[in-house]
């Protein structure tokens, strides 16, 4: 059996915030007595001494310090856990993550972060991206609980509930200085074919590879990410589609140039998924909250813009 109790931890501790036994018995309702018993039957079981006693006034020995070091460890672990377990009771998840796709900003949903920790304290949130099919693969396989713009149709087989968010257009851009800036008509796929594509890498594991403006045999340059991606092209490493809204910057100075292609991508429809089945307040609170970007102004608010124009190195 266990010498050591939570009871026992949590009067060390204050014995040693508040620096004596009559405190510590103030802070934790307890009498002189009852904390005095507690502090010598564990020293006495241990076969340690805890505490040197000058007067009043007591302090930590070595032994003491170490015991109480990892002790506060477990004293938070308890706290944390009772709270847990009060959440689960009145329905609330104790952890809950939200998956985005790697094109979109997870700082767009700052003031939806701070109302869910206002309304659900105890509930651990993560927000997780992946590209392309990582999302939903994501979702399928409980590595996230919410999908808040999933590029693209879910996959087969179901499992899983969706409404449409928004829409994205693309561009197909290059830098100034690239030899197909310079072609002035509408580019055919032998044009690109030439040269290298810029292309984020699918994050799927198990799916099949999805890619999106590439052509079969074109060297490519594969990115983790649109940033990246945007990065390369302004400094001329390849060519490709970017997002309308994401290049306007670039766009309108200059640092990228617009052409037209023969076979222009469409827009790309972005979702909001869940599993089915799935209950939970906070599901239900993030899908009231996130239900509203699909007003097309606050979507809009969920892309990056990049305005950057450094060149990598």
């Amino acid at each position: 059996m266990l010498k050591l109790t939570l009871e026992a931890l949590q009067i060390i501790d204050a014995i040693d915030r508040l620096g004596s036994f009559s405190a510590a018995g103030k802070e934790i309702f307890r009498v002189p007595s009852t904390i005095s018993y507690t502090v010598g039957k564990l020293e006495e079981d241990l076969g340690v001494a805890l505490f040197v006693r000058s007067g009043p006034k007591v302090t930590l020995t070595p032994a003491g310090k170490e015991l109480l070091k990892e002790g506060r460890h477990l004293l938070r672990a308890a706290g944390d856990l009772e709270s847990r377990v009060r959440r689960v009771a009145s329905g609330w998840e104790t952890e809950f993550a939200i998956g985005m796709d790697s094109l979109l900003s997870p700082a767009a949903l700052g003031d939806d972060i701070a109302a869910f920790y206002a309304a659900a304290e105890y509930t651990r949130l993560k927000v997780a991206q992946e590209a392309l099919t990582g999302p939903w693969e994501a979702l399928l396989d409980r590595r996230v609980d919410l999908l808040v713009g999933a590029a693209g149709d879910g996959p087969a087989g179901g499992g899983y509930k969706t409404a449409i968010l928004g829409s994205i257009d693309f561009v197909f851009a290059v830098a100034p200085s690239h030899p197909l800036a310079s072609v002035g008509r509408r580019l055919r796929r032998e044009d690109l074919h030439r040269h290298r594509a810029v292309a984020v890498a699918d994050s799927g594991r198990r799916s099949p590879a999805r890619t999106i403006g590439l052509l079969w045999g074109q060297d490519t340059l594969t990115v983790p990410d649109m940033h990246t991606k945007y990065l390369f092209q302004l400094s001329g490493l390849g060519v490709g589609f970017l997002p309308v809204q994401c290049a306007r910057a670039a766009l309108a100075s200059g640092a990228l140039v617009a052409l037209e292609v023969e076979e222009p991508k469409p827009p790309e429809t972005f979702h909001l998924a869940w599993r089915t089945g799935e209950e939970g307040a906070a599901l239900a609170w993030w899908l009231q909250r996130a239900k509203r970007y699909a007003d097309p102004a606050r979507f809009a608010t969920l892309l990056p813009r990049f305005d950057e124009t450094r060149r990598p190195h």
